[in-house]
């Protein structure tokens, strides 16, 4: 189907899903360019294709001009394709997870999506106040990783009172914390903090361990992301 105004209502629908509020209503999310498309689609979560390309999909496709795309993008040169997607389904968790308290940047977020993938972690446990999974910067700087891994999205204080005694809950502190490596556990639920006040107080009673990393001390600390990314490559090493 061809569309060439901006008035038209599946147009204005669309441009609708560029806010958490009326994604969180549909459901639904965008994803914009070649690379973050086939990965929506090899995940199946399409429900329809905007592109302005004469490209042909499986999936209900609407050809559209570029004064169209450059509305429904989130990049200032605009797109070439964006996919609108079914939000991903949350699943039990399996494995080692990495619990965000108040995560705020999405940048962050993006890079802690793409570590945990790499390192093997299971699920991402997101704070109910931390920045929304389906910005438009997470997916661009995860890489495609977010549709590779489990998150859930809920108040994590709830989560870690109920979470199994397997698990050894471990947050970070650069005051009494220990080496990664010298901490023992069966499975580790790893939670990191917001960027600027770091875990709770309320979220830090419930851990049992305490982690440092040891670096240079002319650097007081790292960027959420990067600590993230350094402790489970530690774990997954571990």
């Amino acid at each position: 189907m061809e569309l060439s105004s901006t008035n038209n209502p599946q147009v204005k629908f669309w441009q609708k899903l560029k806010l958490k509020k009326y994604r969180d209503e549909e459901k639904l999310f965008l994803v914009e360019d070649e690379h973050l498309v086939n990965e929506a689609l090899k995940k199946g979560i399409v429900k329809e294709i905007i592109t302005i390309t004469h490209e042909k999909f499986q999936e209900p496709t609407y050809y559209v001009n570029e004064k169209i795309m450059k509305l429904l993008s989130s990049q200032v040169t605009g797109a070439k394709i964006i996919a609108v997607c079914h939000m991903l389904d949350e699943k039990e968790i399996l494995g080692n997870v990495i619990v965000l308290d108040r995560l705020q940047d999405p940048g962050n977020l993006g890079t802690i999506i793409r570590s945990a993938v790499a390192f093997n972690f299971d699920s991402i446990i997101l704070s109910d106040d931390s920045v929304d999974l389906y910005n438009p910067k997470v997916i661009r700087s995860s890489e495609g990783m977010i549709f590779h891994i489990n998150v859930i999205r809920t108040n994590i204080t709830t989560f870690l009172n109920n979470l199994s005694n397997e698990y050894t809950k471990i947050t970070t502190s650069v005051i009494d914390g220990e080496d990664i490596k010298n901490i023992k556990f069966n499975k580790c639920a790893l939670i990191i903090g917001n960027e600027g006040e770091g875990v709770s107080k309320k979220v830090a009673t419930l851990c049992e361990k305490k982690a440092y990393i040891k670096m240079n001390k002319n650097c007081e600390s790292l960027n959420a992301g990067v600590s993230a990314s350094i402790l489970m490559y530690e774990v997954n090493h571990g």
